[in-house]
């Protein structure tokens, strides 16, 4: 068993115990060299058997282990986009997936700048258009976005994010579930958002995609 593999699986059940994934929902990959390890179709994020993980290459071709989730064509695109992504996560995280369902705040991002946090550790987020889970065209959409982005939520679906590491992927995914729940938490009351020129400085400092 690989330390990529055990802290895929550590990631799953972390994110399980946190309450984002239930049931069999959700899933996570993870790039090490020319290959993605990515949690089995059904999976149950819980209980991830780190030698039980599909792989696949960079194109989605399965080379071995079980068949992964439909919703690889998401991961292989975000992979594609940045040389320095090297893990993805898919939630169907109860808050965020509720916000999908919302009108977007902007062309950009479905979530506005609420909290330095969601900036910093997230960035700009759009809004991709309803698709079936595991379309390929929605994949194919999200790879074309011509803006900078490590997140985009999915509509009536839930959130996918990427990162430089499992760890901070994760954060990313845990961040925008709060940001949603505090969005949701405030209705249609006025609230005070992050302005340009403070989102602009947060994503510069801490190298997110903001405004680009």
């Amino acid at each position: 068993m690989s330390d990529v593999r055990a802290g895929l699986a550590a990631a799953g059940a972390h994110l399980a115990a946190l309450g984002l994934s239930p049931g069999s929902s959700g899933n996570l990959s993870v790039r090490d060299g020319g290959l993605l390890y990515i949690t089995p179709t059904g999976a149950d994020l819980s209980r991830l058997d780190p030698d039980g993980l599909s792989v696949l290459d960079q194109d989605g071709t399965h080379l071995e282990g079980p068949r992964p989730s439909k919703e690889f064509p998401l991961h292989t695109a975000l992979y594609r986009r940045d040389a320095a992504t090297r893990a993805v996560v898919h939630l169907h995280s109860r808050h965020a997936a509720a916000l999908s369902c919302l009108p977007p705040w902007s062309g950009r991002s479905a979530v506005p700048p609420l909290t330095p946090y969601f900036v910093m550790r997230v960035g700009q987020t759009p809004l991709l258009p309803y698709a079936p889970p595991g379309d390929p065209g929605q994949a194919e959409e999200l790879e074309r976005l011509p803006f900078p982005l490590r997140a985009a939520l999915l509509q009536n679906h839930g959130p996918v994010v990427s990162g430089v590491s499992v760890r901070a992927a994760v954060d990313a995914a845990v961040e925008i579930e709060e940001v949603s729940a505090l969005l949701l938490a405030l209705g249609d009351r006025p609230a005070r958002l992050l302005t340009d020129e403070e989102a602009g400085e947060l994503a510069r400092r801490y190298g997110s995609c903001w405004g680009e």
